[in-house]
């Protein structure tokens, strides 16, 4: 009357395990190996002879609480194998000063440098210099006044002062005694 099949009215969805033993392999096979995902385990779970798909696998193994941590980067060391010191870590005032550039605009759109001299020991801001263009010229204006008021830095760390930047204040600091 309704005009439904009987069959669709009286129909009882097979429970489907979830394979009990397809679980005790899945753990097996991750306590073997450890720091195998779910994909590999699925391969080894196919070599084994079973019929599983990968998605019923990465479902099964999420049951499981089998996720594996994220992976950290290591990080880099300060020194090589032999000892040698790849990068000073300050031991007093003075030790070593950061020289670097920030770029930034105004709200008018008009980009400016800002010139950043650093005491890395003290972290004091030893001079911050503004301009809409900065060149060699304005860096030694800048660092020259920070040398006679403060003395001479052991060392100068520079990331990204340009080359030719670069080679006049090593002049200037080699005038004033101090290396980079």
């Amino acid at each position: 009357m309704i005009g439904i099949a009987r069959s669709t009215q009286r129909y009882r969805a097979a429970v489907k395990s979830d394979g009990e033993e397809l679980r005790l392999a899945m753990i097996r096979l991750a306590k073997q190996y450890g720091r195998y995902g779910y994909r590999k385990i699925a391969q080894l779970l196919r070599i084994e002879g079973w019929n599983a798909n990968h998605k019923r696998i990465e479902r099964l193994w999420r049951e499981e609480g089998l996720q594996l941590p994220h992976r950290h980067r290591k990080q880099k060391r300060l020194y090589h194998k032999d000892g040698s010191v790849i990068r000073l870590r300050p031991q007093y005032p003075r030790h070593i000063w950061s020289v670097d550039f920030v770029h930034d605009k105004l709200s008018n759109g008009r980009s400016y440098k800002m010139l950043t001299v650093i005491d890395e020991y003290t972290r004091e801001a030893l001079c911050v210099t503004a301009k809409p263009r900065m060149g060699h010229a304005d860096v030694l204006e800048a660092l020259y006044p920070l040398f006679l008021k403060h003395g001479k830095p052991h060392y100068i760390r520079s990331d990204l002062l340009a080359a030719r930047i670069l080679l006049e204040c090593l002049a200037l600091a080699c005038q004033t005694g101090s290396a980079t």
